[in-house]
């Protein structure tokens, strides 16, 4: 009998070890001390991986570079993003309002076609040179989730060692780095940046 108890103390105790030697992912942390006013301007999304196979195929399928543009007025607690891409020759816009968070780098906005709630963070920018968002979104009211990594530029490339970054980010949230879509300039620069307002 003193043996069976032994038996199931040292099971309760390894069980005890095993659960707080797995690392409990928290809820991600934005960049620390972030600063909005540094964070708005102009933007190219350069590169992008995400858990939703259907998004990502649509990503492969035209993996062009994206111009954004982030507004915001002082006195309002959101920002607008305007997403400007070429397909076929054709321009498109489209403006997405992020609603600000108590937590400066945090932002939540919803997607009507999808139903879906999103969480979008800034993990780590230099403001100058490139930032990394991290996106968390659930889908109503089938309960699907999705993690989305992006990256952002000030310019249409970046250097080896901030890509290599992203990719250590990306795998840091579950997703491996060889899933990931680098987008292309597909020769409307020009017109891209007459478009899109320089650097703040």
């Amino acid at each position: 009998m003193k043996r069976a108890v032994s038996l199931v103390s040292l099971l309760v105790l390894s069980s005890v070890w095993i659960l707080q030697a797995v690392p409990v992912l928290s809820e991600p942390l934005p960049q620390e001390n972030f600063d909005l006013c540094r964070f708005m301007g102009k933007w190219y999304e350069l590169a992008v991986v995400s858990t939703c196979p259907h998004y990502m195929q649509r990503k492969r399928g035209n993996p062009v570079i994206v111009a954004l543009e982030l507004q915001h007025v002082a006195s309002e607690s959101n920002f607008t993003m305007t997403a400007t891409i070429f397909r076929n020759s054709s321009c498109k816009q489209t403006s997405t309002d992020y609603s600000l968070t108590k937590t400066p780098g945090r932002f939540f906005h919803h997607v009507a076609r999808f139903g879906a709630d999103v969480d979008s963070f800034v993990v780590h920018s230099n403001y100058d040179e490139y930032a990394m968002m991290l996106l968390l979104s659930t889908e109503k009211p089938s309960g699907i989730k999705t993690t989305t990594v992006k990256l952002y530029s000030r310019t249409m490339s970046v250097r080896t060692a901030v890509l290599d970054e992203f990719k250590t980010v990306v795998r840091q949230h579950g997703v491996t780095d060889d899933a990931i879509v680098i987008n292309q300039n597909k020769g409307d620069t020009h017109t891209l940046m007459l478009m899109i307002p320089g650097p703040p």
